[in-house]
């Protein structure tokens, strides 16, 4: 089940469940379409990977199956990311 966390993590735009955009990589790394398609160049910086638009959970199983409260908020080193891009 994905944790479908609350907030991009470059700038901490807050990305309620049913956002339409959220984005998320493989390992679940969430950030907003914005950061995604301007900052990112679609290229995830902690690990490399590509995004996805995050599915949107149901609201009738938000009860049993709760989205995620931890914020994780890392601005990206846009520095080191230009350097990943360039290796890609």
């Amino acid at each position: 089940m994905l944790e479908l966390r609350p907030t991009c993590e470059n700038c901490n735009k807050r990305l309620p469940f049913n956002s339409n955009e959220a984005m998320i990589c493989t390992f679940e790394c969430t950030f907003c379409q914005d950061c995604v398609d301007t900052v990112l160049q679609h290229v995830c910086p902690n690990c490399g990977g590509h995004f996805e638009k995050r599915p949107i959970r149901p609201q009738q199983l938000l009860e049993k199956y709760p989205v995620s409260t931890a914020v994780v908020h890392k601005p990206v080193d846009l520095k080191k990311h230009q350097e990943r891009l360039n290796k890609i």
